[in-house]
């Protein structure tokens, strides 16, 4: 496996690779990696190449978040890429990324404009700015993602498909843990407290939907009920509970298949998302 830090190495490396017929899948992350980040290199294995980008991107974040304090170990995600079989980590700093003169910026309208993107001004803008650069340099085939970030998934495929980028985006399944939390790299903030506590979200959400299993279709039953649970603990606080469509991202009255039933929860001081999908 080989680390690179610079665009035109990494560049060159892929280049090089589709010059010789192979096709790149490609794993972008912000490092600090787990098991669901090890369940997307292992499905981009069924591409000749793999590559993961490690970069923390600061237009993503606002002004008062976790910028400076997110979780960040880049020898410990080498080793977890080379276990998980990575051919090429992409390292790039925040100025290899973003020169003094940068100002061209990838922006959506709809997508964006509920659920974290309601929370979050400017989020996706920066989601889709950094994506959108790094799919420039690395040029892969496919381009995986996990579903615990749903609107991310449903605003990246918009973007490839408004500007026509030439690239599969696959969806993976959420990886939780043994009891049930989804995997995250903002779980290593919790104490044991609130790693407790933070459980609530997943049992919620399971409650929920077993509701729709048995037959419930209105959403504002089902949003009361996932309310009631998460605020039955005292270190909850919600950021939002929402019953939507799976790629507009706007508010459902009546749940049907492919409705996304999404949540945002403060544990503490911690922020945590999860979701499920009406199939």
């Amino acid at each position: 496996m080989k680390t690179v830090f610079g665009i035109s190495e990494a560049r060159s490396i892929v280049k090089q690779w589709k010059k010789e017929g192979d096709t790149v899948g490609f794993v972008p992350t912000m490092g600090f990696l787990h098991e669901g980040h090890g369940s997307l290199i292992k499905k981009a294995r069924e591409n000749d190449k793999v590559v993961v980008s490690i970069f923390v991107n600061p237009l993503q974040f606002g002004e008062n978040e976790d910028f400076g304090r997110y979780p960040r170990d880049f020898e410990k995600d080498c080793l977890f890429c080379e276990t998980y079989g990575a051919d090429l980590v992409f390292h790039p700093d925040v100025s290899e990324m973003y020169m003094p003169d940068f100002c061209t910026f990838v922006d959506m309208t709809g997508l964006t404009q509920n659920l974290c993107g309601a929370s979050r001004p400017g989020h996706f803008r920066g989601v889709c700015t950094v994506v959108a650069k790094l799919f420039n340099i690395i040029n892969p085939d496919r381009a995986y993602f996990g579903e615990k970030d749903a609107q991310q998934l449903a605003v990246i495929r918009q973007m490839v498909q408004d500007l026509s980028m030439d690239i599969e985006i696959v969806a993976c399944p959420i990886v939780r843990e043994p009891d049930g939390l989804a995997k995250s790299s903002r779980n290593s903030y919790l104490n044991d407290e609130e790693r407790k506590a933070a459980l609530v979200l997943s049992r919620a959400l399971k409650y929920a939907e077993n509701m729709v299993k048995e037959g419930t279709k209105n959403s504002a039953e089902v949003i009361s009920a996932i309310k009631r649970i998460i605020e039955s603990e005292p270190l909850a606080h919600i950021d939002y509970v929402k019953a939507v469509d799976g790629l507009t991202m706007k508010d459902l009255e009546i749940i049907g298949p492919q409705t996304l039933i999404a949540a945002a929860v403060y544990i503490g001081k911690t922020r945590l998302i999860d979701n499920f999908t009406v199939k």
